[in-house]
């Protein structure tokens, strides 16, 4: 497995240690770390990769085949098998984001803030040089994205990329955890075409300024890139939200 991969199998907690796992696998299928068709490792290698008992394993695979995320196949070419939508729909995100309120999309946003401003800061000190190409080039998927699913791999894994130069595993947890909670979020029809060429110009001036290990600069502009998706979120929330003429 690849650095992405490899989050999925950092230390896990003492509890809920099946559900944890269902939960990590589900992120990474989300937001494109694991894609359509990919074989899961054989059981027992992937349960001794988390540190688990197969029982634990099976149990954390049964609830992501429940929730139509895993297909297992039986015989000699079977196993555990990722179900991934080409293009998720969005309906699901616009209903979530509809039913949130403005002061849990300021919270989520704060929550963000912490995590992708230290990230950057950190990776602008700590960043490989193999890192680095690996930010500017998923920086240029952003650009070349053309359906919501290339930008929400693209963005989310530009973001996951930068918490992996720190080198930090925790700081990457939380970066995956918050990514699988928003992508869906922002990424939807409402986003207008000039908001989309920002954002990647966000992401390669954040790219320079952690290969230039400018980290003062980096943490800005991570910190005010997290600023303006809360705007953009806030302006999809509000033309949901908003009463129509017809309504009020």
């Amino acid at each position: 497995m690849g650095a992405e991969h490899s989050i999925l199998i950092a230390p896990l907690g003492a509890a809920g240690r099946a559900d944890e796992i269902a939960v990590r696998i589900s992120e990474a299928i989300q937001l494109g770390l694991l894609s359509d068709g990919e074989r899961l490792p054989p059981e027992a290698e992937f349960a001794q990769q988390f540190g688990v008992s197969p029982v634990t394993l099976r149990e954390a695979i049964a609830t992501l085949r429940e929730r139509g995320l895993i297909e297992t196949r039986r015989g000699r070419t079977g196993g555990s098998f990722v179900r991934r939508a080409a293009e998720p729909d969005e309906s699901p995100d616009i209903a979530r984001l509809r039913g949130l309120s403005a002061t849990a999309l300021r919270d989520i946003a704060d929550e963000h803030l912490a995590i992708a401003t230290t990230a950057a800061t950190l990776a602008a000190e700590r960043a490989s040089e193999a890192s680095i190409k690996r930010i500017f080039q998923l920086a240029d998927q952003l650009r070349v994205a053309s359906t919501r699913s290339d930008r929400m791999k693209a963005d989310s894994r530009f973001h996951i990329e930068v918490a992996i130069a720190t080198r930090s595993e925790r700081l990457t947890r939380h970066e995956v955890a918050i990514q699988a909670e928003t992508i869906g979020l922002l990424w939807t029809s409402h986003l207008p075409d000039d908001e989309i060429e920002a954002q990647h110009d966000e992401h390669l001036a954040i790219a320079t300024a952690i290969a230039q290990e400018d980290s003062e600069t980096a943490g800005a502009l991570a910190k005010q890139h997290v600023s303006n998706n809360l705007r953009r979120l806030t302006t999809t929330y509000l033309s949901l939200t908003r009463p129509t003429r017809g309504q009020a």
